[in-house]
């Protein structure tokens, strides 16, 4: 079974964000608080561990991932309808959550709001190009057109909202559930994290909407928000079990719609605090949540994950 790009976008870009808060977690608290004016020494040092991240990144993964599999000419692969969408999914969160904290970065270092958006928005979109052309001289896989293309769309969600409102009130999140999948085919995970990035089943997309930031004379709490996500059920079309037996299954796909926290919308006086909470937003809030299936059914979850 291919694997799904996750296990390889994600944990690139969990690098690139490890660097970024080990570079802030350098200095006392007050170090976290954003520079009104550009810092260079900052600028920097921002610009200095996330070429580092990114470079690591893409070495690590192409000794530790692409090395085990046969090189081939660039060539392109067609992969638009496999995994019912969701593998695009992923690669429009990464690119989006990447550049935020790529501009996130750039912000706090006090860099314009051009740059932040010229060198910033647009690290999830350069750094996911990289790992697209390894795919592309990999036998395994290949340049996938609808995977750059999803890149696209999570950076111009990003940037859009900046130019347009100045601010991110949709931001795109992630969720993840425990299934039974993985117990019948171990390509989706030996164990949790595996799962988190490999099981399609488990994982939900969002773009969670900040009520206050469209009605912001309105008593509304600042930090409600609302959200419609995305998953699907039963993937991959076959599991081969390891006894051998071979589980054809019928995919559907699932819309959801649910409440939500903007972690940044949260008031607190400490700056430390307030960097964690922007790191963490990415994670949908688990709460009440409707679900509508594409083969018919309602569901109500009092709590979903």
């Amino acid at each position: 079974m291919m694997i799904s790009w996750s296990s390889k976008a994600v944990i690139c870009g969990i690098s690139l964000m490890f660097f970024t808060l080990l570079l802030m977690g350098q200095q006392k608290t007050s170090f976290f608080e954003a520079s009104d004016t550009l810092n260079i020494k900052r600028r920097n040092a921002v610009y200095i561990a996330e070429g580092a991240g990114a470079g690591i990144a893409l070495l690590g993964l192409n000794q530790l991932w692409y090395a085990d599999y046969e090189r081939s000419k660039f060539h392109f692969y067609n992969d638009n309808s496999a995994w019912l969408q969701m593998d695009k999914f992923g690669h429009t969160f990464s690119s989006y959550y990447i550049g935020k904290m790529g501009m996130d970065a750039l912000s706090w270092a006090g860099e314009s709001q051009k740059n932040q958006l010229l060198y910033g928005a647009t690290l999830g979109f350069t750094f996911l190009t990289a790992v697209e052309v390894l795919d592309g001289f990999s036998e395994e896989w290949g340049f996938s057109v609808g995977d750059m293309a999803a890149n696209a769309l999570g950076t111009g969600i990003l940037v859009g909202q900046e130019l347009l409102w100045n601010e991110q009130r949709i931001q795109m999140k992630f969720s993840f559930h425990s299934t039974s999948y993985p117990d019948l085919d171990p390509n989706l995970g030996t164990n949790t994290l595996e799962q988190i990035l490999k099981d399609y089943n488990g994982q939900t997309y969002w773009l969670s909407a900040n009520i206050w930031s469209f009605f912001k004379e309105s008593k509304i709490p600042k930090w409600l928000n609302v959200s419609f996500g995305y998953g699907a059920e039963d993937l991959p079309k076959e599991i081969k079990t390891d006894s051998g037996e071979v589980i054809f299954q019928k995919p559907y796909r699932q819309f959801y719609t649910s409440l939500d926290v903007d972690l940044t919308k949260i008031n607190t006086k400490s700056a430390l605090l307030k960097t964690t909470f922007n790191v963490l937003n990415f994670i949908k809030i688990p709460s009440p949540t409707l679900e509508i299936t594409s083969n018919g059914n309602i569901i109500f979850h009092p709590i979903f994950f």
